[in-house]
């Protein structure tokens, strides 16, 4: 599409065209991609080019070559991925270049000129930012349409005082571009509110609370890639961490951070961080173990090993022989216990017991050093002492003995809010015969946990993102929490699609769990990649599942996107809806029920369509997937058939905010099909 007349450009990458000449214009740009793309090619043939030799050991040789091999996947050119979207024409009151290609990485050329500046970068925010009201230093913003990897269009926004900024028609069609396959990135479609989150400071921990597509999940990963990018030398050595709730979303988003340069970032799940344990449970009880209430009764139940000492320490050295008495043996375990962690306080009782006995030596005329210390500390009395009143413990031992015996769990419950019906709730029925052969549930693994972080304490990380968070305890978020105590964390939900038995009603208790309770929360409700028809649709259920949020709204407003088929016949419909939307250009997800997608699956192999049934960490191959409804979160579709909407409000607790979540999975269309009447929610 035509722009406006151009500002002088220094990089000469359009001065041969004419202002009026949009072919001439394109032509330039498309030459400017060109260099850039072999200027990457030549940076990345110079990573490869280096050598790890000239470190000193083979050790430092190892590491610098894991470096050089991070930096050539760095600098992977991708075909089908514009290396720019778009460019500032400034007004060159500084020393940067006056025009700037902002794209998804930095490349130079070989006279260290960029040709494009990393989309992170402080001089591009303003390609984000600026607007007429505050150009930030910018005459006119270009954005740069592509089909494939190939430019094909152009339009100029003019940033000078009185224009008025109009509808971008290339923005919008990026956004509503049918996709297949995985998530991409939404760099080149950032809006302000989005950026401002993204480019948070680093100190910072940020909320998000999102309705559907308003790009939570992505804002949350384009926040990663700027921390990297700005603290790079801190967060390498700290880390950074992507928390999803299944394998089947990691699956979904693993695209977007190597496309953004970054290749070494931890992706996975809470069951991934805290062990898979998967034996079932009621779900009042998994309630009741993910209840932050459980925290002080494990804490008890940890120190409750320790026992008072009833004798004191003899120890024998040749001749001599040194005791400290009972009493004194009982104020050292006094003084250390609750003022630790468990297992360090049994190194520190070692040492303290054995400074009491060096005490006595001095007392006889001995000279005794550190060294003698450290030998009385690992002596067997000392060992034999410590191992009766302060034993060594696992985490499964005690959560074991907890669950299995009535009086042990009553006094580590005796402070707490657990009513004598809870603690009796939490007892299992038939206990297993020791800890060892133990089956442990999904809820038991962030009790196992918290048990560890009071034994040893739990590393941290630099930063964490943590998405659909709302659907976590408040034990499981004490454990994610534990793993940033000492950086940030981005939190992304959407309290809406809470599903889960103890989904959380408020950010701020999120936020307390995880140990940031100053963390900011900040609301997103414009969507852009949902329907309007669709989402309007999909918030009727918004007064039942979270009557407290606003309702959403889209910038799209989707005429025709939305069917509501009722059919005596559900699988000719089935086959028939799913016909209509393979004509139709993107991915198509059909969701149901849980226990109706096998079903769902056999109709579209009888009607000769390929499909995956899409499993918890199943990387679907096919262009039609059928989705359990409890796998939906967090995944997008192009075309989505929703099959029978009763079956799945019924099949839980939370069910109408399942289908919440199921409803708001289309980017293009959604057809609704159903026998049964839809629930009285919806109509």
């Amino acid at each position: 599409m035509p722009g406006h007349q151009l500002a002088p450009d220094i990089s000469g990458d359009d001065s041969t065209s004419h202002p009026d000449d949009p072919a001439g214009v394109l032509r330039a740009e498309r030459d400017h991609l060109t260099a850039s793309r072999a200027a990457l090619r030549a940076m990345r043939e110079h990573a490869q080019s280096l050598s790890a030799d000239a470190a000193g050991d083979w050790v430092s040789q190892q590491v610098l070559q894991g470096l050089l091999d991070q930096r050539v996947a760095a600098l992977a050119d991708h075909p089908d991925t514009p290396l720019f979207f778009g460019r500032l024409d400034r007004a060159g009151d500084d020393d940067l270049p006056l025009t700037i290609h902002v794209g998804r990485r930095h490349v130079h050329d070989d006279h260290s000129r960029p040709l494009v500046i990393d989309w992170r970068a402080p001089v591009s925010r303003a390609f984000y930012q600026a607007r007429p009201s505050d150009p930030m230093g910018v005459l006119r913003r270009r954005r740069f349409g592509f089909h494939g990897g190939e430019l094909t269009a152009y339009e100029d926004e003019p940033l000078d005082q009185g224009a008025t900024l109009q509808e971008s028609r290339i923005l919008t069609e990026e956004i509503e571009r049918p996709r297949t396959g995985p998530m991409r990135d939404i760099v080149a479609t950032i809006q302000p509110d989005q950026d401002e989150i993204v480019r948070a400071e680093v100190t910072q921990t940020v909320c998000v609370q999102g309705a559907p597509g308003t790009g939570k999940t992505a804002v949350g990963l384009h926040r990663a890639a700027y921390l990297l990018f700005t603290h790079r030398e801190k967060l390498a050595r700290s880390g950074v961490m992507i928390i999803g709730p299944n394998r089947a979303f990691l699956s979904y988003i693993s695209s977007v951070l190597p496309a953004l340069g970054e290749v070494k970032v931890d992706q996975t799940t809470v069951a991934g961080i805290l062990g898979d344990h998967a034996a079932p449970e009621a779900p009042a009880v998994a309630a009741l173990k993910g209840d932050a209430r459980m925290a002080p009764v494990l804490r008890r139940a940890l120190w409750l090993h320790i026992s008072k000492p009833e004798e004191g320490l003899l120890l024998t050295r040749g001749v001599n022989r040194f005791r400290v008495p009972d009493h004194e043996v009982r104020e050292i375990v006094a003084s250390l216990r609750g003022t630790t962690r468990y297992g360090p306080g049994r190194a520190a009782l070692a040492q303290r017991l054995a400074h009491a006995v060096l005490v006595r030596m001095e007392q006889r005329g001995e000279s005794p050093d550190d060294r003698v210390q450290d030998a009385v500390a690992r002596s067997k009395p000392v060992k034999q002492l410590i191992d009766q009143i302060w034993p060594r413990v696992t985490p499964q031992q005690v959560l074991f003995r907890l669950l299995s015996d009535g009086d042990f769990l009553a006094a580590a419950a005796a402070k707490s809010d657990l009513t004598p019906e809870e603690c009796q709730r939490l007892l299992w029925a038939k206990p297993a015969r020791s800890w060892k052969s133990a089956r442990w549930s999904a809820a038991d693994a962030a009790l196992l946990d918290e048990l560890a972080d009071l034994i040893e304490r739990t590393p941290t990380l630099g930063h964490v993102v943590v998405d659909e968070a709302q659907d976590l305890s408040a034990m499981q978020l004490r454990a994610l929490g534990r793993r940033c105590r000492t950086g940030s964390a981005t939190v992304l939900g959407d309290l809406a699609q809470g599903t889960t038995p103890w989904s959380a009603r408020s950010w701020e208790e999120v936020l307390g769990h995880l140990g940031f309770a100053e963390g900011a929360v900040t609301e997103l409700t414009l969507g852009f990649r949902v329907p309007r028809e669709v989402l309007d649709f999909a918030a009727r259920l918004l007064p039942s599942v979270a009557p407290t949020l606003a309702a959403p709204r889209s910038l799209r407003p989707g005429a025709g996107s939305l069917s509501l088929r009722r059919t005596a016949d559900l699988d000719a419909g089935l086959a028939a809806a799913a016909r209509e939307a393979a004509e139709r250009e993107g991915s198509i997800g059909v969701i149901a029920a849980d226990a109706a997608t096998d079903a769902v699956a056999a109709v579209l192999a009888a009607a000769g369509l390929p499909h995956d049934l899409l499993g918890p960490d199943g990387v679907p191959e096919q262009r039609v997937s059928v989705i359990p409804a409890s796998l939906a979160k967090g995944l997008e579709y192009d075309h989505v058939i929703v099959v029978e909407p009763a079956d799945i409000a019924e099949a839980e607790e939370r069910g109408l905010a399942r289908l919440y979540v199921v409803l708001t999975r289309a980017v293009t269309s959604l057809t609704v099909l159903h026998t049964r009447d839809l629930p009285a929610e919806l109509t």
